[in-house]
C-alpha cells in the first residue's frame, strides 16, 4: 500500500495520511473543497449545499455537512457561529492557530494571532487543572467601513432633523 494511501489504494486526506483518522478523498469531498476555495466569505453549509446543487454537483446535505465538519476538524477549514449561532465555514488563509473579529453587519472575517489570548487561556485552563486544552475566540464588533457608514447616517439624521427643526421653529 503506497504511503498516504487508503486499503483500497485511494488517497488520504493530510491528517489521515499523517496518522490521523483514515479520510478518502472522494468525488464529493474535492467538489466541497474545491467549492471553498472559491469563496472569500463563510458560508452555512446548506449555503454551500446549494452552490454545488447549482453546478450540478451531487452530494447530500448531510454528505456536505460531514465533510464541512472533517475539513474543520484537520483544520484545512475556519468553523465559528455567526450571529445567529449557525455554523458557518470558509477555507482556512492562516495555517496556525488563529482567532477572528467579525462584522455582526456585513460578515467580514479577519483572521488575527493573539498571544495574549493564548497566555489567558493557558494560565486560567492550568490554575483550574485542566490540560489538554483547546480554545476559539470569535470577537464581534463593526468593521472600519461599516462604522463609518454607521457614523455617516447618524450624523446625517442629526443634520436632517435639526435642518427639520429650524424650518419647523421659523414657520
Amino acid at each position: 500500500m503506497p504511503h498516504g494511501a487508503s486499503a483500497d489504494g485511494r488517497p488520504l486526506t493530510p491528517s489521515a495520511a499523517a496518522g490521523g483518522k483514515e479520510q478518502r478523498v472522494t468525488k464529493q469531498r474535492l467538489a466541497v473543497s474545491a467549492a471553498l476555495d472559491d469563496l472569500d466569505d463563510f458560508v452555512s453549509t446548506q449555503e454551500l449545499y446549494r452552490i454545488l446543487q447549482n453546478k450540478g454537483v451531487s452530494v447530500s446535505l448531510a454528505t456536505a455537512y460531514r465533510i464541512l465538519q472533517s475539513l474543520a476538524d484537520e483544520g484545512l477549514a475556519d468553523v465559528l457561529r455567526n450571529g445567529d449561532g449557525e455554523a458557518v465555514y470558509r477555507r482556512c488563509a492562516v495555517t496556525v492557530h488563529h482567532h477572528h473579529l467579525l462584522c455582526r453587519n456585513c460578515g467580514k472575517a479577519v483572521e488575527v494571532e493573539a498571544p495574549a489570548v493564548e497566555t489567558w487561556a493557558a494560565r486560567t485552563a492550568q490554575e483550574h487543572g485542566f490540560t489538554e486544552v483547546a480554545h476559539t475566540v470569535e470577537i464581534y464588533g463593526l468593521c472600519p467601513d461599516c462604522s463609518a457608514r454607521k457614523a455617516g447616517t447618524a450624523s446625517g439624521a442629526t443634520l436632517g432633523t435639526a435642518s427639520t427643526g429650524s424650518t419647523t421653529q421659523s414657520a
